[in-house]
Parts: C-alpha cells; structure tokens; sequence
C-alpha cells in the first residue's frame, strides 16, 4: 500500500483515532502498523485493529 498521511483526531487511554482525508477514500488495512511521529522526533508504531 502508498504511503497515506493521517492526523490524530483523539487518544483516549490506550486507543488512538485517526482520520485520514484522503480523496481516494483509501485505508490502512487491519493488522498493518501506523508510524506516528511526535514533535520531539520520538516515532511511536500503533497498530490498526
């Protein structure tokens, strides 16, 4: 799958929303990792369920 870039919409506990605004209406699919770069520099892999 392309590279597809998402924004976090919320984090509650241990569960992240993201949303992603793509026009091709495409998705991560379950099971595939998400790697998620903090402002520090600090990249946090989440995975799709």
């Amino acid at each position: 799958m392309s590279q597809l870039v998402g924004t976090i919409a919320q984090i509650i506990g241990p569960v992240v929303d993201v949303k992603f605004d793509g026009s091709k209406g495409e998705l991560p699919k379950i099971y595939e990792a998400l790697e998620v770069t903090k402002s520090t520099g600090q990249v946090v892999i989440l995975e799709v369920q």
